[in-house]
């Protein structure tokens, strides 16, 4: 459970320097920046940077679509005149330039409204150590290997017999650098590389064509799905889904496949935000130390896995990042926390604080999974008389203040324990707090994003046919 916020005993230490991130100027340049902001009038300070490249290529129907390269630097400063905060960004990194950035900043802060609830962190709360989490490959692939990989995929695909089109393949590579200084003493870096592979193909003729897709992403490329993989999977649920039917509305059983599965506990996200909370805008503002999954249910944040997706070795206040379970048998456990929505709730922030160059930290999730129960998906199936099987999801009909769920959906119709036949058209309906406490998961966790879950089941709720 979230803690109540104490004051540290322990003496404050300032972090050690960091080697700085791939693409970075010199570690001396943002020493210097926030020199410039104290001696303009800031009482304290802190600087981002982010170095960004890229390589994106598409092919359609064995041609190619696109080849896009890009890459950039940026550089936030954030700086505070007593109860107030202002921002200032720039892609110009003369010092000439920086120190009238510098100046513009403060001017600006002192004119703003006073917020309480700003400022850096304590140097006493600070990261001073973090593990390496192999998030950087460090290999730069060619626009021609790219290429070749989305052409494998495209071609996999268009060969399943009952594929008659494509919308293309793409494939992507990308690497950012990110370092962080503060005045509180903080200064730490790092790179992660990513790469991503998809592909989406249609089955049958005229008005009966019926669209699927593949995709696979990960920090490193022997991690990345197989190309000819992606294509035949593509290939395969864009099949199977010809010649839906309409459903009938009824009050049944509801499987989420793991592809869209995610998006419930991304959900749970959402509600657990504590700006969120600190605004009364969440439907579980008052649910702190219930119960509000089935016992034995645990969701995790982990920004400590290895080539994870969503890993960070510390978060963007400079606070130490840590593997915590939000949901423990059923059970919240705490809010997600960065120091302003720590101070609005008289809390501890739970370093989950994210931000870009031009703005302020928000809390937000890193590798956010639900864990695999101990039953398989035909387990969880087979003792379904009638019920839906949802394979895609269609637009975004949840209230976040009163966790009321209606989205519209596509997938199996269920008789006797058996996917029967394909069906779309159809709403799916019911309210998040009594999806949570009926949701049961199935044994086939996959890390395919940063949000994940397996495939799960939740019973009583409502279909909406035509």
């Amino acid at each position: 459970m979230a803690k109540a916020k104490k004051t540290a005993s322990r003496s404050p230490k300032k972090a050690p320097t960091k080697k700085p991130a791939a693409g970075a100027p010199d570690a001396n340049l943002l020493v210097d920046l926030l020199k410039w902001a104290k001696q303009a009038g800031a009482d304290s300070a802190d600087a981002l940077f982010v170095h960004g490249e890229s390589i994106s290529v598409a092919q359609r129907l064995g041609k190619r679509e696109k080849l896009e390269s890009s890459e950039g630097r940026d550089l936030g400063l954030r700086v505070f005149v007593g109860q107030r905060q202002a921002f200032v960004s720039s892609t110009d990194f003369s010092p000439a330039a920086l120190r009238a950035l510098a100046g513009r900043a403060v001017d600006m802060a002192r004119v703003v409204p006073e917020d309480p609830t700003c400022g850096i962190a304590p140097a006493e709360l600070l990261a001073e150590s973090w593990p390496d989490l192999d998030l950087n490959d460090k290999g730069r692939p060619t626009a021609k290997k790219l290429l070749a990989m989305a052409a494998e995929a495209e071609d996999a695909a268009r060969a399943t017999k009952g594929v008659t089109n494509s919308e293309g393949a793409e494939a992507g590579w990308g690497r950012t650098g990110v370092m962080l200084a503060a005045s509180n003493g903080f200064s730490g870096g790092y790179s992660r590389s990513g790469y991503s592979l998809s592909c989406a193909v249609l089955a049958g003729e005229g008005t009966g064509m019926e669209r699927d897709y593949e995709w696979s992403s990960a920090v490193h490329l022997e991690d990345l799905m197989a190309a000819a993989k992606v294509g035949r999977t593509a290939g395969k649920y864009a099949v199977r889904r010809l010649n839906p039917r309409k459903a009938q509305s009824a009050r049944v059983p509801v499987i989420y496949d793991r592809r869209v599965s995610g998006g419930l506990i991304g959900h749970l996200a959402g509600a657990i935000n504590g700006r969120a909370v600190a605004r009364g805008t969440s439907f579980l503002k008052d649910k702190m130390g219930e119960r509000i999954f089935a016992p034995g249910i645990r969701i995790l944040d982990n920004p400590l896995r290895k080539r994870g997706l969503g890993s960070r070795p510390f978060d963007a206040e400079g606070l130490p990042t840590t593997r915590t379970a939000v949901i423990d048998d059923g059970m919240l456990t705490t809010w997600l926390l960065d120091l302003a929505a720590a101070r609005q709730l008289n809390l501890e922030p739970t370093g989950h604080a994210s931000r870009g160059v031009s703005g302020p930290p928000s809390p937000t999730t890193s590798n956010f999974y639900l864990e695999k129960g101990k039953v398989s998906v035909d387990e969880l199936i087979g003792d379904i008389k009638s019920g839906l099987y949802i394979t895609d999801m269609i637009g975004f009909g949840v209230n976040g203040v009163t966790g009321d769920y209606s989205r519209g959906a596509s997938g199996f119709w269920i008789e006797k324990g058996k996917l029967a036949w394909p069906v779309s058209g159809i709403t799916v309906a019911g309210n998040l707090k009594d999806m949570f406490l009926n949701m049961t998961p199935a044994n086939d966790l996959q890390f395919k994003s940063s949000t994940n879950a397996p495939t799960v089941r939740i019973d009583g709720m409502t279909v909406a046919g035509s």
